[in-house]
């Protein structure tokens, strides 16, 4: 009996065994995902995941990643989920990145969060409330972002324990009240967003911390602008009621120097000078020693200023001798006393230009080249705003009051995309006319790119082609940039591809061709007219904006200047492009006017298919277009089942094996191999010419059956 009993406990364990192996996932873990997918309404989007049962690390389920059996990253970002959050986030103890931004998920954030978690992203929500306290235990956290939510009353005081943190964002909310005392402990805060909320109050408290990016726009802040402030390399602070002055620097007997401390985080003496007064006045010693130092202080003051006078003057007198002329000698009394300064800011930005990785084809200027080239440092007018540069500009200047208005103060009702490099807006002005406005984030332009600024949009104010979106103006008053462009009304070519379910918006096989044609006839100008190339770095469809007329307008010309070179920035980047990128861009990071070519060749693959460059909700074999469209490119039997669906069959048989031809020369592997784009845009003529030839003669001679519109058929006669 014994060993039966033995027997039958062995056999058990043996069948059992394959389950707990596969089990790998901790079930604490395991539990905390089942109730957030059944709160989150059980979404089809989130492959994999179950309500009950299930191994999310063992299967994959998407957006999970783990480390053995522990989960510690869950990124569903995007996918327009709805619903609430859960209860049990708290049992999530291994888990360091959550990022469910882009979605539509409601309610208050949850009270108990993940505690562990170092990168926490709920931005683009519909969260309500306000930030829950268990963020103050989060001790690992470095990354926060619940901008663009409707979270309301006034910010906790939760931030005392967050030494880590190193970027905060509460922006586009309805946040009221004072800043919190504990923001003075965010020792490793680099980048702070707060703008469009109700705040109020001073800011005094933000004066001591490391702060390189600060936008405070668009809130009821008040009282003097911290001292510290001044050495903000990106600072935002207007729509304020501030009294739009520095407040006063430091008494002279204070210890720390007028600039922002990194010893003292809750030095407020620039925020409140009488303080000192009257601390003194209850110290008469120490008012003695204070007359006792005056003499000398004078003495060095009025002493310096007169060394640095007859400095001046000898520069000066020197200029005169070598005959310099009149404009050197200005420039001499301008900038003298503050030359040293501006030749050590010289030498370190061309040992960064140094080192930066350029494209193969770097942006200078167009045809024709501007008469003078920009300077390479900063030059700020009184008000703040950058100086024109000597190289012409032919957009307007639009100041930011005027953009706001247009924008309604860049109200979420007016976002109508976002890119790497900022949002775009809608703007509406009193004439009626309507352009939008992209607003470029501070945090995407490093010190040397935002130098350029203004040689960049000098550059792009020159582009002149049918079809590239027109640069109508720029602003780069009080530290912003932004760039005023020609309104096109009917969406991206994106958009209409894979959104559109009105099938009386489908674009027929004709309009497709024409738009291939117009985008490379785009490529074609930015490649082989400018001087030198412009290199585009981003075509997409989403890049690919057409008219009432289904004509393409290119946009995004000439930003390869602004391109991001931070790491985030630039794999942000790099993630929005993805299924673009040429194989020798992701193997090298290497980006030349080949690289554009194979990216158009893979949109010409979207105008053929209808389908998205990567779709995961595909079979694997079928997720990569370029990789799965490539093999069948030369085969009639194959090509033909490839074609979108929604063309209905109603294309030219001997048109479309043409465009694959020519999308099979534009994505090869090997960018020596890739035509030029002006070889491109012939090949698309002679396609266009055939097709017109093909039109006057009987249809029942082709085996099927499409219409032209006129507007199309007149644009045939190449």
């Amino acid at each position: 009996m014994v060993e039966k009993k033995t027997l039958f406990l062995f056999l058990s364990f043996f069948f059992l065994l394959p389950k707990t192996l596969h089990a790998l996932t901790d079930p604490s873990d395991v539990e905390a995902l089942q109730v957030i997918y059944s709160s989150l309404n059980s979404p089809s989007q989130l492959s994999g995941w179950k309500s009950s049962g299930g191994d999310p690390c063992g299967e994959s389920w998407k957006g999970i990643s783990c480390a053995g059996p522990a989960v510690i990253g869950i990124r569903i970002s995007g996918l327009g989920l709805t619903g609430t959050m859960g209860f049990l986030l708290s049992n999530l103890l291994s888990l360091r990145t959550m990022d469910l931004s882009i979605n539509n998920i409601h309610d208050t954030i949850p009270y108990q969060l993940p505690p562990n978690l170092t990168y926490l992203n709920f931005a683009f929500n519909n969260f309500s409330g306000n930030l829950p306290y268990s963020i103050s235990n989060m001790v690992s956290l470095n990354y926060l972002n619940v901008s663009h939510n409707s979270l309301s009353q006034s910010v906790g005081d939760v931030f005392a324990n967050l030494g880590n943190l190193s970027v905060l964002d509460l922006s586009f909310n309805n946040l009221t009240g004072d800043l919190p005392n504990s923001f003075s402990s965010l020792s490793n805060l680099s980048t702070l967003y707060l703008q469009n909320n109700q705040l109020t109050g001073e800011v005094g408290v933000l004066g001591g911390l490391p702060i390189n990016t600060l936008n405070i726009a668009n809130n009821h802040f008040r009282g003097w602008i911290p001292w510290e402030f001044k050495s903000i390399p990106n600072l935002i602070t207007v729509g304020n009621s501030f009294d739009n002055r520095l407040a006063p620097p430091p008494p002279p007997h204070a210890t720390s120097p007028p600039g922002r401390s990194h010893n003292n985080r809750n030095h407020t003496g620039a925020m409140n000078p009488s303080q000192g007064n009257d601390s003194q006045a209850s110290h008469p010693d120490h008012n003695n020693k204070k007359c006792l130092t005056a003499g000398p202080i004078v003495g060095i003051v009025v002493g310096s200023i007169l060394v640095a006078l007859c400095a001046t003057l000898a520069i000066a007198f020197c200029l005169w001798k070598s005959s310099k002329g009149k404009d050197e000698m200005k420039k001499s009394w301008k900038g003298s006393l503050g030359s040293l300064s501006v030749s050590t800011d010289k030498a370190i930005k061309k040992e960064v230009q140094e080192q930066r990785v350029q494209t193969v084809t770097p942006i200078t200027y167009l045809k024709p080249p501007p008469a003078e080239k920009l300077m390479g440092e900063r030059v700020y007018e009184k008000n703040g705003s950058v100086k024109r540069p000597k190289s012409p500009i032919t957009a307007t200047s639009y100041t930011v009051a005027t953009l706001q208005t247009a924008t309604n103060s860049f109200s979420q009702e007016c976002l109508v995309g976002e890119g790497s490099l900022g949002r775009v807006y809608r703007a509406e002005f009193p004439t009626g006319k309507v352009l939008v406005v992209k607003k470029i984030d501070s945090v995407a332009l490093s010190l040397q790119e935002e130098d350029n600024f203004l040689e960049a949009v000098s550059n792009m104010s020159r582009l002149r082609h049918p079809n590239i979106i027109t640069l109508q103006g720029y602003c780069v008053e009080h530290g912003q940039r932004l760039l005023v462009y020609e309104y096109i009304g009917n969406g991206t070519l994106h958009d209409i591809l894979h959104f559109t379910e009105d099938e009386s918006k489908t674009l027929t096989w004709n309009a497709r061709v024409r738009i291939a044609l117009g985008s490379a006839r785009a490529l074609e100008y930015l490649h082989e007219v400018c001087l030198p190339s412009v290199v585009h770095r981003n075509f997409k469809s989403t890049n690919i904006l057409l008219d009432e007329e289904l004509d393409p307008h290119l946009s995004d010309c000439g930003l390869a200047a602004l391109t991001p070179n931070t790491e985030r920035q630039v794999s942000t980047q790099m993630l929005g492009s993805f299924g673009y990128s040429a194989p020798e861009f992701a193997m090298s990071g290497l980006y030349t006017v080949k690289s554009d070519v194979y990216s158009f060749g893979v949109v010409m693959l979207e105008l053929l298919t209808g389908r998205k460059p990567l779709d995961s909700s595909r079979i694997r074999s079928e997720q990569s277009l370029v990789r799965w469209a490539t093999p069948q490119l030369h085969d009639i039997d194959a090509l033909a089942k490839m074609v979108d669906p929604a063309l209905n069959g109603m294309y030219p048989a001997k048109s479309l094996s043409r465009f694959a031809d020519i999308i099979a020369l534009c994505v090869q592997p090997e960018p020596e191999f890739r035509p030029p784009m002006s070889e491109v845009v012939q090949a698309l003529v002679r396609l266009m010419q055939r097709a017109s030839i093909v039109k006057r003669r009987s249809s029942d001679e082709l085996r099927f059956s499409y219409n032209i519109p006129d507007h199309e058929a007149a644009d045939m006669s190449f």
